[in-house]
């Protein structure tokens, strides 16, 4: 059995033991995670309604490069983590790919939610011919320098083209892009196994190197299975790295496209579905810790800010609203010192105290002196004036943000989206309810216990939920132009569903727009080609991170300021800062030991990164040494991921019931050259 095959079960397994556990304050675990799926505007179509459209589900899925021929699937329900069978990791300490599965949803002429097609009992019997087109054109774009949104906060510093001693547009296309072609497949179970070459993305760089973007298969109802590539980047020149983002001479193989279903209805009716995206990334290295803004929440609030969505309805749900952004500031203290140690600057309770989440969950007008005085310890994104930078500097969350090359900046620091923003405060207002523990939503460990016309939407929110929604410097997954309008089919059709990236294919994949990209050619074209931030193309959204992949993923793990404590960091959730060990979490575990002693292993974290740079006798590495060797290593670093705390007599005092300890990790980190002489490349 699969690890796909297995995740339903496990999820089903996972929420079992924890409502076991008990209540909220008998249980201990302050924080687990809880099922949330959106109760949006959708409504179920009566039975026998007639098929007036179809869409496929989720908008945006989200593939996770891995070396192992094992796989999991993406998240289907928001709230609930991906739980792969015996871990992240292969018995040979290989990350697993994560596999995004896609379906197709049948609507009426009011858009209510017929059902799945395909799916049992769904109303919509039909077979669909799926297409995806996968490409990686990062080579032939623009170096990153910074967002180029943000206006005079942090002007946006123009980028010049990768590569650029390749200057005709059909020669940059013929050696940069990586084209893997438009596969099409039909049908239940094909490709099961893997390792058709019909449905592998094959792509060429540099007229040298064939390079594998991944391949398509279908599960045993037709759904379409999205197998990314095995995150590998080299250099058929031996071209050195000099740069965080930008690396000439340089491939990876995170791509991206569209993806699109034609299907045939009963009757022999065919449709053509509102095609969805899929994009192949790097893996989460946290992956039960959601990031603090998500990218479902920056991008519902443009659709919100766009009037494409209607804002929450007060009073707002906590379970929905509100629980979810204070559960991923309380697991960041697991991910890295600045939140470890937060309250010695920070004037605000112990996020991993049973007791401060109940209060936290209570809207009497009694608590609302003490939900204000932690409102107040988070930053406000709608202070930007000339002493924001100072005065919410030492503000949750201790991140940097998009104007980071601006000193004095606010958007130095990271900065929560309006919505969420506002979110938190009406709860401080105590305009919400405490739904928290929710029998019916507690029972959800699938996608098939949502009622049906919440799973469309789920899928997408799920998708997007383990994400980081900021800061955008490129970003971990995917960067700033998700934030905006002209990105998506409804900025110019009223009847296109939210979250729908506009597709916009062009003759070539290149988009040269001229020597430099600047804020105007990015949002109104320039030699001859369309926008960048407008409709999109295979390889559109991946070409905007950096190359090679891990290099940024090394580089931005933590900023040494002026101010030199508490340092500030990046995206802990998605890469970890400062961890538990597991090594540590093992003596803690000792009940031989003395509880004082157990308590030190605790309390001391070490380096996620540690060993990267280098080792040995003189400390003569660097951070160029780090970026370089993270080509190599990324596999051999560890995941964060829950354990049981200790449970004997001897426990020390203050060990929370909810542990997140680093797993997996090659201690003696080596170099490993996933190299062969047909590669037709030099090792790196």
């Amino acid at each position: 059995m699969t690890d796909g095959k297995r995740a339903k079960a496990t999820r089903r397994d996972f929420l079992a033991g924890a409502a076991a556990s008990g209540a909220l304050l008998g249980a201990g675990l302050a924080w687990r995670p809880r099922a949330a799926a959106a109760r949006g505007a959708a409504e179920r179509a009566p039975e026998g309604a007639t098929v007036a459209r179809l869409r496929v589900y989720p908008a945006i899925g989200i593939c996770r490069v891995g070396g192992s021929a094992q796989w999991f699937l993406a998240p289907e329900v928001p709230g609930l983590p991906p739980t792969p069978n015996d871990g992240f990791k292969d018995a040979e300490g290989l990350i697993k790919k994560q596999v995004q599965r896609f379906r197709v949803y049948a609507f009426d002429d009011q858009d209510r939610v017929i059902g799945e097609v395909g799916g049992e009992g769904s109303g919509a019997p039909g077979e669909v011919t799926w297409r995806v087109h996968l490409a990686n054109t990062k080579a032939a774009w623009y170096g990153f320098n910074n967002a180029l949104d943000n206006g005079e906060l942090a002007p946006g510093l123009p980028g010049q083209l990768r590569n650029q001693y390749f200057v005709a547009p059909a020669r940059r296309e013929a050696m940069l892009v990586i084209d893997g072609g438009e596969k099409a497949i039909a049908g239940a179970s094909v490709n099961a196994g893997g390792g058709d070459p019909a449905y592998a993305f094959v792509g060429r760089f540099w007229e040298m190197v064939d390079v594998g973007l991944g391949e398509l298969r279908t599960d045993e109802a037709g759904r379409l299975l999205v197998v990314p590539p095995d995150g590998k980047s080299a250099s058929p020149t031996n071209a050195p790295i000099t740069s965080f983002a930008d690396n000439d001479g340089w491939h990876d193989d995170w791509c991206d496209g569209p993806v699109t279903a034609e299907v045939t209805l009963a009757g022999g009716r065919t449709l053509t579905a509102e095609p969805a995206w899929v994009a192949c990334v790097g893996p989460n290295f946290a992956p039960e810790i959601p990031p603090i803004t998500t990218l479902w929440d920056t991008i519902e609030n443009l659709n919100v800010e766009q009037g494409w969505s209607e804002p929450p309805a007060r009073p707002l749900s906590f379970r929905r609203h509100v629980y979810p952004t204070f559960r991923r500031v309380a697991l960041m203290e697991w991910l890295t010192n600045a939140a470890n140690l937060r309250r010695g600057w920070i004037d605000v309770g112990d996020f991993s105290d049973p007791a401060f989440v109940a209060r936290l969950a209570d809207p009497s007008e009694a608590n609302r002196a003490f939900r204000e005085k932690v409102f107040a310890a988070f930053r406000d994104p709608e202070n930007l004036g000339p002493e924001a930078y100072k005065e919410e500097r030492l503000k949750i969350p201790y991140m940097m943000g998009d104007g980071v090359n601006y000193d004095g900046s606010p958007l130095q620091w990271f900065q929560f989206p309006k919505l969420q923003y506002d979110n938190l405060k009406a709860w401080a207002a105590g305009e919400f309810v405490d739904d928290l523990e929710d029998a019916e939503a507690e029972a959800v460990a699938a996608l098939d216990d949502l009622p049906l016309e919440a799973r469309p939407a789920a899928l997408t929110e799920a998708a997007l939920e383990p994400c980081s929604g900021g800061a955008f410097h490129p970003g971990v997954e995917l960067t700033y132009y998700l934030r905006l309008a002209p990105m998506y089919a409804r900025h110019t059709d009223p009847e296109a569903e939210p979250f729908r990236l506009a597709h916009g294919p062009r003759r070539s994949l290149v988009q040269d727009v001229g020597r430099l990209l600047t804020g105007e050619k990015a949002f109104e074209g320039g030699n001859g080609q369309p926008a960048p931030i407008g409709p999109q193309a295979a390889g559109d959204l991946t070409r905007w991170m950096g190359l090679p992949w891990q290099c940024d993923a090394f580089s931005c793990q933590q900023v040494l300021l002026q101010e030199n404590f508490p340092t500030a960091v990046w995206w802990p959730a998605l890469l970890p800062i400062d961890v538990l060990p597991e090594a540590y979490y093992e003596q803690l575990m000792r009940s031989d030991l003395p509880s004082e002693e157990r308590r030190k292993f605790f309390d001391s974290r070490l380096p996620w990164s540690r060993g990267v740079a280098g080792i040995g006798y003189h400390a003569n590495a660097s951070y160029w040494d780090g970026i370089t060797n993270m080509i190599q290593l990324w596999q051999r670093m560890g995941f964060v991921v829950k354990r049981p705390a200790p449970s004997d007599p001897g426990r020390p005092a203050g060990v929370p019931d909810e542990l997140f300890v680093e797993v997996g990790h090659a201690d003696n980190l080596e170099f490993r050259f996933d190299w062969r002489p047909d590669d037709g490349m030099l090792p790196n």
